[in-house]
């Protein structure tokens, strides 16, 4: 039983868009162009190559005068071919940089999404920010959307100086969207109620229009949490 609601939940979690809204190709200088953005847009597009195997997109939009940089973990049924309106918005009005990706499975990315998968292209694209832009830890939010919130809880508990967490209509666990169960079950996928336990940077909850918002400190990666209730 506890393999077949496994499985359920699974399917539930993963709705890549078919066919993909995008593509991407590799020119001869070496640099990957993502179809539909021009040059001006001022983004960078990546494939990463993940401890699972697969080669997942992944877009940096820059922001001159950013101080910080959204991670961004997007929502089920969509990929980056979807989200580009939302990037510049995003990016003019908040003057962030946005890094996010497709999951495994999602538009241009190879493999199939599963949730140890997820886990891998978050790190990976975790990774590029470093490496690629030499982003601190302490100027990196995370944001995830729906399903989002499980590789970005994934992050946000193992990273202890993070400047926030946004979770933006988050799961309580894969088992809980589906039946209204009060304890975690091994087979669960997304276990998010058990994982924000070990998140110690400010974190903000969006859901419908609930808010939940963290008590922020000057020093926001050590500042505690008041009253942070995860909606799913």
């Amino acid at each position: 039983m506890g393999n077949v609601t496994s499985t359920v939940a699974s399917k539930f979690a993963f709705f890549p868009p078919d066919p993909p809204t995008y593509d991407v190709h590799r020119e001869e200088d070496g640099r990957y162009v993502f179809s539909g953005v021009s040059a001006d847009k001022n983004m960078d597009a990546h494939v990463l190559e993940t401890k699972g195997g697969n080669k997942i997109v992944a877009t940096f939009w820059r922001q001159p005068y950013a101080r910080f940089t959204l991670l961004y973990s997007h929502g089920n049924a969509a990929d980056l071919g979807q989200m580009q309106e939302l990037f510049v918005e995003l990016r003019t009005h908040l003057r962030v940089n946005i890094m996010s990706y497709d999951y495994s499975g999602y538009g241009a990315s190879t493999g199939k999404p599963s949730e140890l998968n997820t886990y891998y292209d978050i790190e990976a694209v975790y990774n590029c920010l470093k490496k690629e832009y030499g982003i601190r830890q302490e100027d990196v939010i995370l944001y995830g959307q729906s399903v989002g919130s499980g590789p970005t809880l994934h992050l946000a508990s193992r990273l202890q100086r993070l400047r926030a967490v946004v979770l933006h209509s988050a799961i309580l666990s894969g088992i809980r969207v589906l039946y209204p169960v009060k304890m975690t079950f091994w087979f669960d996928i997304y276990k998010n109620i058990d994982k924000i336990r070990n998140v110690s940077s400010p974190v903000l909850v969006i859901h419908m229009m609930i808010l939940s918002i963290s008590l922020m400190g000057n020093d926001c990666g050590n500042c505690p949490r008041k009253n942070m209730t995860l909606y799913g």
